[in-house]
């Protein structure tokens, strides 16, 4: 560790006050965000209270019960605030170390913690799938394409399912379905397994090693929800450090970023019961597709990042495109 990382954490510390240190030395660092949090604040919580094991929702402006220092008096334990709480010199060794792994690794902090969250809901993470972070999963939660569906949706498909986090927020949203999770990366089934056993559904998750539907054949669904590798070529050359971190295979999509999206669309449609729709993120590439598929109808979906993120497109839309 250098010195001046050392010396930063060289002093008795409340919460708040290690989190301001952590703060202030990702930003020194300049280190990159957007893998479950957006800025330096946000991070530095994230890593100081999984590292105290604290809730990562912890509200610090209110009172607990039981002192995180051992070496605190009694007395004051009833009525101290999170916030204001010492942290043991053990424990601010322990940030310390976490800290530097963050800064000089520039591994996201949801690698180092193997845990991100999605909607409220916790999942398993490591370096072999990327790290969740879909807006297919507040479109889920807020029901914005529910209007498409019916008792009519019985299967559903999460494609290029990563780690597995939206095939498992989407057996919780609409219970009555069975999901199967594709991926063509072993690795990143294996972490998938991980949090269909955390979350209790293996028996309503089938994970499947596929090469886009290379291995689906014969199987329809009623939902497909897919967020492939999107990133053009010349994005992927620009990406921050954390990104690099990341399953190559998970992110780059060729010189458009639409290469596996034209083989998707290719051979949806028979995939697709007659009433099925796809939910399709394509991050900032709203041009590229455009470009790439300008004949057919989508119906795009608001999230939190505005209107040109998702989109959904019906079977009859997608074969009156692939019929042109």
């Amino acid at each position: 560790m250098n010195t001046t990382m050392q010396e930063s954490w060289a002093q008795p510390l409340t919460v708040t006050e290690a989190i301001e240190t952590g703060a202030q030395l990702l930003t020194k660092a300049g280190v990159s965000f957007g893998h479950g949090t957006l800025n330096a604040w946000d991070e530095a919580a994230w890593l100081v209270l999984w590292q105290l094991g604290l809730p990562l929702d912890t509200p610090l402006d209110t009172p607990s019960d039981t002192p995180l220092n051992a070496n605190t008096e009694s007395a004051d334990s009833n009525n101290i605030y999170i916030q204001n709480q010492p942290v043991s010199g053990l424990d601010i060794a322990k940030i310390a170390i976490l800290f530097e792994a963050r800064i000089t690794t520039r591994k996201p902090a949801a690698y180092l913690t193997q845990e991100a969250w999605l909607q409220g809901v916790p999942f398993y993470i490591d370096e072999r799938a990327i790290v969740p972070r879909s807006h297919i999963a507040q479109l889920l939660a807020d029901g914005s394409f529910d209007d498409w569906l019916g008792l009519h949706t019985e299967q559903v498909l999460d494609m290029c399912t990563g780690n597995g986090s939206l095939a498992v927020l989407a057996a919780m949203t609409y219970p009555e379905t069975h999901v199967t999770g594709a991926d063509i990366s072993i690795d990143a089934l294996a972490v998938a397994h991980i949090n269909v056993a955390k979350h209790h559904m293996q028996n309503r998750i089938s994970l499947i090693e596929s090469n886009g539907w290379n291995a689906l054949q014969g199987q329809v669904f009623d939902l497909i929800l897919c967020n492939p590798p999107y990133v053009n070529s010349q994005s992927m050359k620009a990406l921050p450090a954390e990104y690099l971190t990341e399953p190559d295979l998970a992110l780059a999509g060729g010189s458009d970023g639409m290469d596996f999206i034209r083989t998707f669309f290719a051979g949806a449609s028979k995939h697709m019961s007659e009433h099925a729709v796809i939910v399709l993120e394509i991050g900032n590439e709203r041009d590229y597709f455009e470009k790439a598929f300008p004949d057919l109808a989508v119906d795009w979906l608001e999230t939190a990042a505005g209107w040109d993120q998702v989109l959904l497109v019906t079977k009859n839309a997608l074969q009156n495109h692939l019929n042109q």
